[in-house]
C-alpha cells in the first residue's frame, strides 16, 4: 500500500512539473505572471496593514561596513546598497544581459543580420522613440519633469507578444516577426538611451579599469578562448566598477553579452567523431554488464563526457541565453514588478494624469500620450517612410491599418519605462505619479491594440 501511495506521490509531481513546463513554454505566460505580479505590488503598497512593511523592506540596507578601532579601515561594500538597489542594479543587469545576447543573436543570424532585413524595423523602433519624447518635452519643456523624457520611448516586449500570441492568426506571422525585431531594436534603443542620458557623474580612473578589463576578454575571444568562467568572472568585476563608476551597472551586462562568444567549442567534425566513439564503448560496456547494471560507473563517465560534447557543441551565447530566459521571464522580472510597481496612493488625485503642478510639470500627460499616441504614430510614420523611400519592405500579407494596430501594442512600456522613471527622477512624488501614468498608458495601448486588430481582422475577413 506504501509503494502505491509513493508511486501515486512521484507521479503527481511529474504531471504538476509538466503542467509547468507547458505553462512558461506559452508565449503569453510571461506577461500574465508579470501582470499579476504588478497587482500584487499595488496592494502591498497600499493595504494598511501590508504598506509600511513592503517599503521599509525595500529600503532595508544590505551594504557590508567594515571598520577599525583606529579609524584606518573604513570600508563599505557595495555602498548604499538596499534592497531596492540590488534588484534595480544587481538583478536587472542579469535582465540586460540576456537582452544584449538576444540582440547579438538577432544581428548576426537573426532579423537584424542584414541592412534590407533591419531596416524597417530599426527605422521602426527609431520614430517609435522620437515622438513619445516630443511629446512627453511638448508638456513638460521647462519644468522639473523634463527629464523624464525617455520614459515613454520603451516597449515591453513580454507583454506586446504576449497580447500577439492571444490574438493568434488574427495577425500576420510576418507583423509579428516585425514587432519582435522592432523591440529587439527598441531595447537597444533604450539602453544607450540609459547609457548615454541617465548616467551618473562619471569616475574616468574607474572606467578606464573596465575597458582594460574588456580588452582582456575580447583579446581571449578573439584567441579563440570557449570557456565559460573566463567570461563569467569578468562580467561581475566588470559590473562593480560600472557600479561606482557612474555609467549605470546594468549597462554591464549588455556590454559583457557582446564579448559572449557564439561559435561552438567543439566543431560538428570532432562532435560527431567522439559520439560515435562514446556511443559505441556505451553499447559495448552494456552489452556485457547487462542491462540490470546500467548505467555502471564507466558507462555514467561516458554518458557526462557526451553530456559535455554536446553542451560545447553549441555556442556560449546560445546556452547562455537558453539557460537565463526562464529565469528572466519568470523570476527577475516579477520580482522587479513586485519592487517597483508598488506605487503608494495617497488620494484618487495620483489618477488625475491630466493635472499640472509647478512642482511636478505634467508627467502623467506626457508619459500617457507618449505612449499611447507616440509609440504607434511614430513607428507608423517611420515604417511608411522607410517603405516610400524603399529603405525597407512592407511586411508579407499586412495591410496598413494592421500594422498601426500592431504598432499601438509598442505603447506598453512596463519594465523598461518604469526603469527609466526610476533613473531619471529622484523626488518620490514625481516618481510616483511617473509609474502610474505608464500603468494606464501601458494598459491603455495594449485595450487599443487589441481592439484595433480585432476590428481590422474582421475587415480583411468580410472582404476576402
Amino acid at each position: 500500500m506504501r509503494l502505491f501511495s509513493m508511486y501515486g506521490w512521484v507521479r503527481s509531481r511529474h504531471i504538476a512539473s509538466e503542467r509547468r513546463q507547458n505553462f512558461m513554454n506559452k508565449p503569453w505566460a510571461a506577461g500574465v505572471v508579470l501582470l499579476g505580479c504588478v497587482l500584487v505590488a499595488m496592494l502591498l503598497a497600499n493595504l494598511p496593514f501590508t504598506a509600511e512593511y513592503y517599503h521599509h523592506f525595500l529600503e532595508t540596507e544590505l551594504s557590508v561596513h567594515i571598520a577599525s578601532e583606529n579609524g584606518l579601515i573604513n570600508w563599505i561594500f557595495p555602498e548604499g546598497m538596499t534592497v531596492e538597489k540590488l534588484i534595480n542594479d544587481g538583478l536587472m543587469v542579469i535582465f540586460f544581459f540576456t537582452v544584449g545576447l538576444e540582440i547579438k543573436r538577432e544581428i548576426v543570424c537573426g532579423e537584424l543580420s542584414s541592412v534590407r532585413k533591419a531596416m524597417l524595423p530599426v527605422l521602426a523602433a527609431a520614430g517609435g522613440m522620437v515622438a513619445p519624447a516630443l511629446i512627453f518635452m511638448a508638456f513638460n519643456h521647462g519644468t522639473a519633469a523634463a527629464n523624464g523624457w525617455g520614459i515613454p520611448t520603451a516597449t515591453d516586449i513580454a507583454f506586446a507578444i504576449g497580447i500577439l500570441s492571444i490574438l493568434g492568426d488574427r495577425v500576420p506571422v510576418s507583423l509579428k516577426v516585425f514587432l519582435t525585431a522592432l523591440a529587439i531594436a527598441d531595447d537597444l534603443g533604450a539602453i544607450l538611451v540609459i547609457a548615454l542620458f541617465y548616467g551618473g557623474s562619471i569616475k574616468l580612473g574607474l572606467l578606464a579599469i573596465a575597458f582594460a578589463i574588456l580588452a582582456v576578454v575580447y583579446f581571449m575571444k578573439r584567441m579563440g578562448e570557449k570557456r565559460m568562467i573566463f567570461y563569467l568572472v569578468p562580467a561581475v568585476v566588470v559590473w562593480g566598477l560600472f557600479y561606482y563608476s557612474g555609467i549605470h551597472s546594468t549597462i554591464s551586462g549588455v556590454v559583457m553579452a557582446m564579448f559572449i562568444p557564439m561559435e561552438p567549442r567543439f566543431s560538428r567534425t570532432y562532435f560527431e567523431r567522439k559520439s560515435r566513439a562514446l556511443l559505441n564503448g556505451l553499447e559495448k560496456s552494456a552489452a556485457a554488464g547487462g542491462e540490470e547494471a546500467f548505467p555502471d560507473e564507466t558507462q555514467r563517465y561516458m554518458l557526462r563526457r557526451m553530456s559535455n560534447i554536446a553542451a560545447g557543441s553549441v555556442g556560449m551565447s546560445y546556452r547562455l541565453e537558453h539557460a537565463l530566459s526562464p529565469y528572466v521571464s519568470f523570476l527577475i522580472m516579477p520580482i522587479f514588478a513586485l519592487a517597483n510597481a508598488g506605487v503608494h496612493i495617497p488620494s484618487a488625485e495620483y489618477f488625475d494624469i491630466f493635472q499640472t503642478a509647478p512642482e511636478f510639470g505634467a508627467v502623467g500627460m506626457g508619459v500617457f500620450f507618449g505612449l499611447l499616441l507616440g509609440k504607434p504614430v511614430g513607428i507608423f510614420c517611420a515604417s511608411r517612410l522607410a517603405v516610400w523611400l524603399k529603405l525597407g519592405e512592407m511586411p508579407s500579407k499586412a495591410t496598413w491599418m494592421m500594422l498601426f494596430a500592431v504598432a499601438c501594442l509598442g505603447g506598453i512600456g512596463f519594465t523598461m519605462s518604469i526603469f527609466v522613471d526610476s533613473l531619471a527622477f529622484t523626488d518620490p512624488d514625481i516618481i510616483a505619479r511617473g509609474k502610474i501614468a505608464i500603468l494606464m498608458g501601458s494598459a491603455a495601448a495594449a485595450i487599443l491594440g487589441f481592439i484595433l486588430i480585432n476590428i481590422e481582422a474582421k475587415r480583411e475577413h468580410i472582404t476576402k
